[in-house]
């Protein structure tokens, strides 16, 4: 019966440290992270969009008057949208419209003390008939 608790504690023992060594905190600083716009930052700005082709065979009274897409976009600091995944989806056939329209958008990139960022940004594309 000694032998058992004299090995437990002695593992114990040797377990702690490694337990406190492997809790030790990594430095994540090196890995480039989209920041959100907030104060400090300016935001991008659009300045080139591109427009919708209604496929052929497709009535455009099909489109309700509120339609719309919700994407999730990461904004390079080329201006250049990244990342693109849709948050709000209208209908499958739109949204890979929808989305190979915003790969085509030119932004002016967001800064950070004058210098380009990227950003993650959430934009919505209404569907205008």
């Amino acid at each position: 019966m000694r032998r058992i608790l004299a090995t437990s504690t002695l593992l114990s023992s040797l377990i702690l440290p490694a337990a406190a060594f492997a809790s030790t905190p990594v430095d994540d600083a090196t890995a480039p992270t989209p920041i959100r716009v907030s104060s400090g930052v300016t935001q991008p700005v659009l300045v080139h969009s591109a427009y919708l082709d209604i496929p052929e065979g497709y009535s455009i009274d099909a489109i309700p008057a509120d339609a719309q897409v919700g994407l999730s976009v990461t904004i390079d600091e080329k201006g250049q949208p990244q990342n693109i995944e849709v948050t709000r989806s209208f209908s499958p056939l739109w949204d890979a419209r929808v989305i190979e329209a915003v790969r085509q958008f030119k932004f002016k990139p967001a800064t950070v003390d004058s210098q380009p960022v990227p950003v993650d940004m959430n934009l919505t594309i209404n569907i205008a008939r």
